[in-house]
């Protein structure tokens, strides 16, 4: 289930919902172009409001990406959730996994606002960003299927989010094609979601038998 796309045309909308007119707006430019393809002035005149207007809501552009972020993350948790609780004979690990690296590289001007800008980066402790990216984490967490043993799944989520991200950045860039391993990257991250979950029931097994 991909992001939405915005929930009405880029002219239309009513007194009061101007915000979500923008947010929705610039969601649309992100996975056109990217970040960097935000501009206040450009998404006002596309909404057919004055220059002024988007001030209302928005205190600079850096307020909007922030915006932008938490919704594109509430999206991708939305999408992640319906896909890990489908039945399936996938993993929940394998299907987030495989999830992620598509969207990675289909959707890459949002996948970047989202995980390769400064705008995730500068999200204080419990502003609506943080707490957007957090439920992805959780979900990260949850698709372990492992019992909590002290921060044993945290960890293990760290390194596959990190190694996911790897993947699909140096794909995105050309970089990782696989030819000298003949296999795919969607083989590369089953490796790393079977390597995953074995080195989680270790982990956990380690400490049932350290704590008897």
């Amino acid at each position: 289930m991909p992001l939405r796309p915005a929930r009405k045309a880029l002219n239309a909308y009513h007194h009061g919902d101007l915000r979500d007119a923008l947010v929705q707006a610039a969601l649309h430019e992100v996975e056109l172009g990217g970040p960097e393809a935000i501009s206040i002035s450009a998404l006002a005149k596309k909404l057919g409001v004055s220059q002024p207007a988007p001030y209302k809501h928005f205190a600079d552009r850096e307020s909007l990406l922030t915006a932008v972020t938490a919704e594109a993350f509430r999206q991708f948790s939305a999408m992640m959730r319906a896909a890990i609780e489908k039945p399936s004979k996938q993993s929940k690990l394998s299907r987030f996994a495989q999830l992620t690296l598509d969207f990675g590289l289909r959707r890459n001007g949002i996948y970047r606002l989202m995980f390769a800008s400064r705008t995730m980066a500068c999200a204080p402790k419990g502003s609506e960003l943080h707490s957007a990216a957090m439920e992805t984490f959780e979900l990260l967490v949850e698709a372990l299927e492992a019992p909590a043993v002290g921060l044993l799944r945290e960890r293990s989520a760290l390194k596959i989010w990190a190694s996911l991200h790897g993947v699909v950045m140096l794909a995105e860039q050309g970089l990782l094609t696989g030819q000298v391993a003949h296999v795919s990257r969607e083989e590369l991250v089953e490796d790393i979601v079977r390597e995953t979950k074995l080195a989680l029931s270790v982990a956990i097994e380690k400490a049932g038998k350290a704590g008897s």
